[in-house]
């Protein structure tokens, strides 16, 4: 009977471990092929979709645009709201890191710590939550983003892919249904106000704005001039 059970489990375990490197090779090649090709979904919006397919107050709004077609004051106000050390890091911001964990160790409330390219890497291939695998899957995606794409690519997707309202994905889409205007003309006010809500898309609104959110806006205004604007984003290329 032992025997039995040592068998099945060694079953399982080379079936697991079979899953897990065909996912990965099908990863590999996905992120690959992203260099070149714009992702016409994310798992985080398949799964929205699919929460919402029979909820009929439910809009699903994805409008891809180019990097050349998106205003670049919306590019600096993520940067300035979500990662400031963006152009330098590979992938991960340790300090950032630190910091969050000396947080957590005082009894302060977390601090987020993810970088841009962890966000594309969670949204694009992902599961909404928090685990230590999925972690751990999260930075093995990270890297291979960072050792496969530009900086300025997984800027541009980010910009396409974040949640920036209920069923709302992508800069342009976001323009379109908060300031009925093309991403392209997006003033740095607006632009900074969309990266205001980026923390909890669902909890704070572009359409309207607290106090708080207010008050993001302005510092990720003031970070976006103390940056330097075109002149940081040159160094994305």
């Amino acid at each position: 009977m032992a025997k039995r059970r040592r068998g099945v489990a060694s079953r399982w375990l080379r079936g697991l471990l079979l899953a897990l490197g065909a996912w990965a090779a099908v990863t590999v090649a996905t992120v690959v092929a992203l260099r070149w090709l714009d992702p016409p979904f994310t798992m985080f919006m398949a799964s929205d979709r699919v929460t919402h397919l029979l909820d009929d107050d439910y809009t699903f709004r994805h409008d891809w645009r180019g990097w050349d077609n998106l205003s670049k004051h919306a590019a600096m106000a993520v940067i300035a709201a979500e990662d400031q050390a963006f152009p330098q890091h590979h992938g991960f911001d340790f300090k950032q890191i630190d910091k969050a964990l000396a947080d957590r160790e005082r009894g302060r409330r977390m601090r987020g710590a993810s970088t841009i390219s962890q966000q594309v890497a969670k949204n694009l291939f992902l599961w909404r939550g928090q685990s230590w695998f999925r972690k751990a899957l999260e930075a093995g995606i990270t890297v291979l983003i960072e050792a496969c794409w530009s900086k300025q690519r997984i800027l541009e997707v980010y910009l396409n892919v974040a949640e920036f309202g209920r069923g709302t994905y992508g800069v342009q889409a976001a323009s379109e249904r908060f300031f009925r205007k093309d991403a392209r003309r997006l003033s740095r006010s607006e632009a900074a106000l969309l990266a205001a809500v980026l923390p909890a898309p669902s909890r704070f609104k572009v359409q309207a704005p607290t106090r708080y959110v207010q008050r993001r806006q302005a510092w990720i205004q003031r970070q976006m001039a103390a940056l330097g604007g075109a002149a940081y984003l040159a160094r994305l290329d």
